[in-house]
């Protein structure tokens, strides 16, 4: 057994150990969700001042507003009566530090972790690569205001997005802990 896999075991037997959610309800208490980045650094339960059963938290490399984010975001409110919608990007994200190019390159070479330097991304190794990463949009991001409001746009204009549900966005600062608006999002994803 992996050392990770015997700590998360062992962990949860300790959460067992005192759980007392099983009457949570399936919709979430505070009627809202939260589309963020998968960043081990960011704990949208922290910064939002959630509780188990408040909020939605749908989590994806960079926060973005993919296909699978929307169908989870559409779920979230036709199933289960989310009337809000935050899009949370962060400050030092590492979907700044690549394009797509980059990326299908990477895999073309090779299936292996790469590395990071001053002089940018690198292989470990030589081949074992695929080529199916150029049929992905890798959402990478280049100006991180910018990718909010793109995210807001991109939910706000889906066809199975009520036009009902305001669609916040914002930055969460890394070196802070703080939430920093991006007004053009915000207004853009304002109920109208």
């Amino acid at each position: 057994m992996s050392k990770i896999l015997n700590e998360v075991l062992l962990a949860n037997r300790d959460y067992v150990a005192g759980f007392d959610k099983a009457d949570l309800a399936m919709p979430p208490a505070r009627k809202f969700a939260i589309l963020t980045c998968m960043d081990a650094r960011l704990d949208p339960a922290k910064y939002a001042g959630l509780s188990e059963g408040d909020a939605h938290v749908i989590r994806n490399a960079g926060g973005r507003a993919s296909d699978d984010a929307i169908r989870s975001l559409v779920i979230s409110y036709k199933l289960l009566g989310t009337k809000e919608w935050f899009v949370i990007h962060h400050t030092d994200c590492g979907m700044e530090t690549f394009t797509d190019e980059i990326m299908r390159d990477l895999l073309a070479s090779s299936l292996k972790t790469a590395s990071v330097d001053a002089s940018g991304w690198h292989d470990c190794c030589e081949g074992g690569g695929s080529h199916e990463g150029k049929h992905i949009a890798w959402l990478t991001i280049s100006d991180l205001a910018q990718s909010v409001v793109e995210d807001v746009i991109r939910i706000k204009n889906h066809p199975l997005v009520p036009s009902d549900i305001p669609v916040y966005g914002y930055i969460y600062d890394v070196k802070t802990g703080g939430l920093v608006e991006v007004p053009e999002a915000t207004k853009i994803g304002a109920v109208i």
